[in-house]
């Protein structure tokens, strides 16, 4: 399949199919044209001996040093070799894919001044599985991802290295495995590359894209949790939901309900007339990260759909102006919202499976789930480990946002630390997806304790959860039945089950 780019129609799952998928990628005739149109603008500009700022200037501290016409080229591909400035490993090849993916779209839009052929050795590249190896750290987030960027556009410069099919190689035999030549780097070409936002908001759309699935995972998780607690239902009465207003809490309470329907264990028995805040107010804390989320993906989308650039070439008017469009708070301030929701759920998650184990709390379970106490001790440690994660978690969740620290002689002096921002996020998703794991494996225990029959979309979650983890009947070593768990998760196969027996999508 082909994601076609036109600076306007970018979405997260688009990104994602790029990144991710390997999907192809085309640039729209329309966006070649203002591609071509742009450049010749600047051009003219360059003959008339204009001034802009990193095209006939320097950049940061430097951008009051004008550069002589012949310094012109040679100071892009100076910008590029001072900049590939990172640290560490590689950063994962769909993240950088996704960066590039992005930044295709953004000299789409027709005000970034590079040449054509600058986008088309972005799009070559993406189109024959070439990724460019880019250390992990460096990006202070503003002016964009400069650090990573630059060792993007040092790879199509055949002076970097690539990933291809999985191997690191000389980016100049992988340029040349295609059919192309070293790029060649003229005005404004090195800059119209690096200049953004990219690898930052890439990152963060990958990790919108994984927490909408984690989201719906955790509420059959949470479902089964329920059920097998033998929860008063009431609090997940939709009606309740409306009263307030909140979208994301009237979503958790319908699928709840919707998941846990024709339910045995559910709707016999004596109820409490209120359960613990941590089963009662789950619609309220899921649901507040799904409204999280919905903003985040807007903010995202925008970001991938806007003008990052600096500066910005106006075609129509035959103007330049210079500005922060780079800078990538608009991202990192609500990706730390969905950091930070997402340890707040965990932490929900790890206290109903709190609940089930404790046999003070339990409604009758045995202690730690199983049925010879003393002798073995069940679940006890995997609550330790999700514990464990929890903490970590929550040290994550401190803002990297607000951690500003000036940078090129206090000419950048505020910056975003954006790309932090996105990479603890990344880690406490996966940390997440452990919790929640462990609480399923929890859930699906206590069901088969209970021994009596589940709800419609439960127990289609029980059986695939089977598959891969058998009934804890007498102590084993738990990191195995861990790790699968999770590996499950991260697929489609429980969601897919649950809502072919629904008939509909949960939401």
């Amino acid at each position: 399949m082909t994601v076609t780019l036109d600076g306007e129609s970018l979405t997260i799952d688009k990104l994602v199919d790029v990144a991710r998928n390997k999907h192809q990628v085309e640039v729209t005739k329309e966006a070649w044209q203002r591609i071509e149109s742009c450049r010749k603008m600047l051009e003219k500009k360059i003959k008339g001996h204009e001034t802009m700022y990193g095209v006939t200037t320097g950049i940061g501290e430097f951008s009051e040093v004008t550069l002589t016409p012949e310094q012109i080229k040679e100071f892009q591909k100076l910008l590029v070799y001072s900049h590939a400035a990172g640290i560490g490993e590689p950063m994962e090849i769909e993240v950088v894919r996704g960066a590039m993916c992005g930044r295709i779209n953004v000299h789409s839009k027709g005000h970034s001044g590079g040449r054509r052929k600058v986008t088309e050795y972005l799009a070559e590249s993406l189109n024959h599985g070439l990724t460019p190896v880019v250390c992990e750290k460096g990006s202070v987030g503003a002016c964009g991802d400069l650090a990573p960027m630059s060792q993007i556009a040092l790879a199509l410069m055949g002076e970097g290295e690539m990933f291809v099919n999985g191997k690191i190689t000389e980016s100049k035999a992988a340029l040349k495995s295609i059919g192309l030549k070293p790029l060649e780097l003229e005005a404004r070409d090195g800059l119209a590359i690096i200049n953004g936002s990219n690898v930052l908001t890439a990152l963060a759309a990958i990790i919108l894209h994984d927490s909408q699935k984690w989201i719906k995972l955790h509420d059959i998780t949470a479902a089964m949790t329920l059920e097998a607690l033998m929860a008063n239902m009431k609090p997940y009465d939709k009606r309740i939901h409306v009263l307030r207003g909140f979208q994301g809490a009237q979503k958790v309470s319908e699928n709840l309900n919707l998941i846990t329907t024709d339910s045995e264990i559910l709707f016999s028995g004596k109820k409490k007339v209120q359960d613990a805040y941590s089963m009662r107010s789950t619609p309220q804390v899921a649901g507040t990260l799904r409204d999280a989320v919905e903003f985040a993906i807007r903010q995202v989308e925008t970001e991938l759909n806007g003008v990052g650039d600096n500066p910005i070439f106006l075609t129509d008017e035959k103007e330049v102006l210079t500005g922060a469009n780079f800078q990538g708070t608009p991202v990192a301030l609500p990706m730390e919202m969905i950091g930070t929701g997402l340890s707040m759920v965990a932490v929900i998650s790890e206290r109903r499976m709190n609940r089930l184990t404790n046999p003070a709390l339990s409604v009758g379970l045995p202690p730690f789930l199983t049925k010879k106490p003393g002798l073995n001790s069940g679940m006890m440690l995997a609550q330790y480990t999700a514990d464990a994660l929890i903490a970590e978690t929550r040290i994550l969740s401190h803002p990297a946002a607000n951690q500003s620290i000036p940078a090129a002689a206090d000419q950048e002096d505020f910056v975003s630390m954006g790309l932090t921002t996105s990479q603890k996020v990344k880690k406490i998703l996966d940390n997440c997806y452990g919790v929640l794991a462990i609480e399923m494996m929890a859930a699906a225990q206590a069901l088969d304790l209970r021994g009596k029959n589940m709800g419609k979309g439960t127990s289609a979650a029980h059986k695939v959860v089977r598959k891969y983890v058998d009934f804890l009947d007498d102590d084993r070593p738990l990191y195995k039945d861990n790790n699968r768990m999770v590996e499950l998760l991260k697929t489609d196969e429980i969601i897919d089950a649950v809502e072919n027996v629904l008939g509909k999508e949960l939401n």
